[in-house]
């Protein structure tokens, strides 16, 4: 071998290894694919997905998808560059910077924690709503949300429980939560009294600092949300799957087991969107994959947020209506209508 060989032959070998730890370096995006679809007029292997008591539920016919965005990323874990090209180079796929997401700092248990609060809440508004619909009686009450990791709630407090009285003022409204909790200096004590599974718990919790931006005001690390009673019981099951965006869908599906009419017509029905107590639709994010997972598993209907229609024009798959949507009242009619035939469904394009 040459000596002039040699420092070629290293250079090779230094460049392949350069390029070998480049492609397997970490990247800070998240990649986003179409997820599995559920049927909330279905069963998965816990039972059915939506169960209810108290009331007469009727026979259903055809499928009501609620549709899932997959990710790979996100606090915990990293994707590699290799990945990311793969991702840019399917239609369906979407890159993502991890900081658009996800706050700054946060870590996995927490992504999971909030997502399933999140789910949680989603299911109590889409109870609201389908019940107030249909003219069933609700009371609103106000639950434990979501809670932050290492808070002084953390392990005090869970998600769902219902919160009677703080400081031993009757609790109506979230804001009166937060009025209490604020109304102390960070250190001092807050007494909380809940419903845990139908029995009183009293926890006493000490206040901390708060840690964004502006004066520092006593905080306790949960996020008061809308819960209810009624005397129709409404249980959904769906694991590992998190977030708001199954709201709609949800709601739709306790609306069509609680009337004898049959709300998809026979067809496969699927969509997305937030729903809050009063009944309106929310946008969602991932809406391209959410719509292509969904004509993958044979929709022909898709129910879409209008927050979300100018993103969804000029991706819809071919085969796939969409139906627009701003509360569950048009999104029954305009339902209907695309089933049926009779009448006008909104659209996207108009």
């Amino acid at each position: 071998m040459t000596d002039r060989t040699t420092p070629r032959l290293l250079a090779a070998v230094l460049l392949g290894v350069g390029l070998l730890v480049l492609v397997s370096f970490p990247v800070p995006y998240v990649i986003e694919s179409p997820g599995p679809v559920f049927d909330v007029l279905g069963s998965s292997t816990a039972g059915p997905l939506i169960s209810i008591s108290g009331a007469t539920v009727y026979p259903t016919t055809g499928v009501m998808d609620l549709t899932t965005v997959s990710e790979r990323g996100g606090p915990g874990t990293r994707v590699l560059l290799t990945e990311l090209v793969g991702a840019t180079l399917n239609a369906t796929d979407a890159v993502v910077p991890q900081a658009l997401l996800y706050p700054d700092g946060a870590s996995a248990a927490q992504v999971t924690n909030d997502n399933t609060a999140a789910m949680v809440q989603s299911q109590d508004a889409a109870a609201i709503a389908a019940l107030r619909h249909l003219g069933i009686p609700v009371t609103l009450t106000v639950v434990v949300g979501s809670i932050t990791a290492g808070s002084p709630a953390d392990g005090h407090l869970q998600t769902g429980d219902t919160i009677v009285s703080v400081d031993g003022a009757v609790i109506t409204s979230a804001d009166q939560v937060r009025t209490a909790v604020t109304a102390h200096k960070p250190g001092e004590q807050v007494t909380f009294v809940v419903d845990r599974a139908g029995k009183s718990q009293t926890v006493v919790l000490t206040t901390a600092a708060s840690t964004d931006s502006g004066p520092a005001r006593a905080v306790v690390g949960f996020a008061p949300a809308v819960g209810y009673t009624s005397p129709v019981k409404v249980t959904i099951q769906l694991d590992d799957v998190g977030g708001p965006s199954a709201g709609l869908m949800f709601t739709l599906g306790i609306i069509d087991k609680l009337t004898p009419g049959q709300e998809t017509g026979g067809l496969h029905i699927a969509g997305t969107g937030t729903m809050d107590e009063n009944g309106k639709v929310g946008p969602i994010g991932g809406i391209r994959q959410k719509m292509a997972a969904a004509r993958a598993a044979g929709a022909v209907i898709f129910l879409v947020p209008a927050s979300n229609c100018a993103e969804a024009l000029g991706q819809v798959p071919q085969g796939l209506r969409l139906v627009k949507v701003t509360t569950v009242d048009d999104a029954l009619s305009g339902l209907t209508a695309a089933a049926t035939g009779q009448g006008t469904a909104p659209s996207c394009s108009h």
